[in-house]
């Protein structure tokens, strides 16, 4: 008999991917497929959603195929994704109106500014547990119905459909059947009051958000709908979805209030479970939904870095000093470790702590002796000490770390993990699983399935890798921190 199987969409910011694993957590097929990113302007930051929905099915048709070559048969799926990335479509045509616009994107930085300085933030962190920032999805939303001839008419007469990319996916998947999106995504648009677990009316009259176009908020694990049966050649169960840096505090086993995980992809995103209650911080860190089953919510502290991976893909494509992401391992290794050189990677601004939209990155420190060794080696650093402030936020807030999980792509560098341990003085573990995000997917969709009993399921399934201890120096740390701050105050 074919053994049971889960399929994880895992639609990120670079790629789509699709991975099929079995039920003691094993990957048995995988395929994945990157895609271009759209840069209009300055600052911001766009994807063809059409171009999303071709690589998701494309990958997921290669997985399922694998994966049931090898004896498996996929019992359910389960969708993880980008998550404030906002996308508007027609209901009728299931067409968008716009390219999606993705989290990075800052092109509502002027009216998150004018919201603010009216007087609206304290709001949005009560109600959202959000900060004011054109990184969350009301702002982005209420900049296409503006600058789409119709599009607000239309909306208003709902006749449009808004959502995050697991929204989209879903309506595809289901053949334009179910608008929903999964309640970690909710917590992300800053239209959703996390202590009700619903829409809020106050904060859509405040981004001017039509009820109309809103999708249906749904648990992270149970039944969400059915794939259309062309799809797939036959109808298979949606029962989980989560945004991805809650997925994989999912496949990380952080189950219980305190525990921390850090995913390393194109950025880098730190959540400590919270329990049951909403926390609110004072360090401009953010208050989330962790996961929402049996209509109960969980909920996570996190601190937002906007550029991690990201940075390393512009050290390859902006600079060309490497040819492959996996090179820089080596390069950087040959750089003087004295030199002074600081990236800071403000791309597209600072996020947490700082949340400075206007921030834009500089290389701090360069003398005649730096050269492209020095520049990979302070985009490596970079992540450490991103990472860094977050922590220390986080201690400001109560949160005391003494091991951090890590996972996502960057986390195969044992030299930045090193230094991860280093810089931050803690110790840092990372997971027989790289694949987190997508196993906490596949975890959640084999839950909603009834193939797992409980969340407890996730701990028994979760194996360390390797454990990396601090050994630097205090004074060494100290000094480098310092240089790190003054590298900051300067983008600031």
């Amino acid at each position: 008999m074919a053994q049971p199987a889960l399929l994880a969409i895992d639609q990120g910011t670079t790629s789509s991917r699709a991975l099929v694993f079995d039920l003691d957590a094993r990957l048995v097929a995988s395929a994945q497929k990157e895609f271009a990113q759209i840069y209009p302007e300055p600052g911001w930051v766009e994807h063809d959603p059409e171009v999303i929905w071709a690589t998701v099915l494309s990958t997921a048709r290669e997985a399922l195929s694998a994966a049931e070559a090898e004896g498996y048969a996929v019992r359910a799926i389960g969708v993880t994704n980008q998550r404030e990335t906002t996308i508007v479509w027609d209901r009728a045509t299931g067409r968008p109106i716009h390219n999606a616009i993705v989290w990075q994107d800052r092109r509502t930085a002027d009216l998150c500014a004018r919201l603010k300085a009216d007087g609206h933030e304290a709001l949005v962190a009560e109600r959202a547990g959000l900060v004011l920032d054109p990184y969350f999805s009301a702002t982005k939303l209420a900049w296409i119905l503006d600058h789409v001839a119709g599009a607000r008419t239309k909306a208003e007469a709902g006749e449009l459909a808004f959502g995050t990319v697991d929204s989209f996916l879903i309506w595809r998947l289901t053949g334009g059947q179910v608008h929903a999106i999964e309640a970690t995504n909710a917590s992300r648009t800053s239209l959703y009051g996390l202590k009700a677990g619903n829409w809020d009316q106050e904060l859509l009259d405040l981004f001017k958000a039509p009820r109309a176009v809103l999708p249906r908020v749904v648990d992270s694990a149970g039944a969400i709908g059915e794939t259309d049966p062309s799809i797939f050649g036959r109808a298979l169960p949606i029962t989980g979805a989560a945004g991805d840096q809650q997925a994989a505090a999912v496949g990380q086993a952080c189950l219980e209030p305190g525990e921390m995980k850090s995913t390393y992809g194109t950025g880098a995103f730190m959540l400590v479970h919270t329990g049951g209650e909403v926390v609110h911080s004072n360090n401009r860190l953010l208050a989330t939904t962790a996961w929402r089953i049996g209509g109960e919510s969980r909920f996570a502290l996190e601190g937002s870095v906007l550029s991690a991976g990201a940075t390393v893909q512009w050290v390859r494509d902006g600079l060309g000093l490497i040819a492959k992401a996996s090179e820089i391992e080596a390069l950087a290794a040959d750089a003087d470790r004295d030199s002074g050189v600081y990236l800071v990677p403000a791309f597209s601004g600072l996020g947490a702590p700082y949340w400075d939209p206007d921030a834009r990155g500089a290389l701090v420190g360069l003398t005649r002796g730096a050269g492209r060794a020095e520049i990979a080696r302070a985009a490596l650093d970079s992540v450490a000490y991103q990472t860094h402030d977050l922590l220390v936020a986080m201690a400001a807030d109560g949160v005391k770390v003494s091991t951090l999980k890590v996972d996502g792509g960057m986390t195969v560098n044992h030299a930045l993990m090193q230094r991860l341990a280093d810089l931050c003085a803690v110790e840092t573990v990372r997971p027989q699983k790289a694949e987190c995000t997508a196993w906490g997917a596949a975890f959640l969709a084999g839950l909603g399935a009834g193939l797992f009993s409980s969340m407890e399921d996730a701990r028994t399934l979760w194996r360390e890798d390797r454990r990396f201890t601090p050994k630097m120096d205090a004074e060494m740390r100290r000094r480098r921190l310092t240089g790190w701050a003054e590298a900051v105050k300067r983008v600031l």
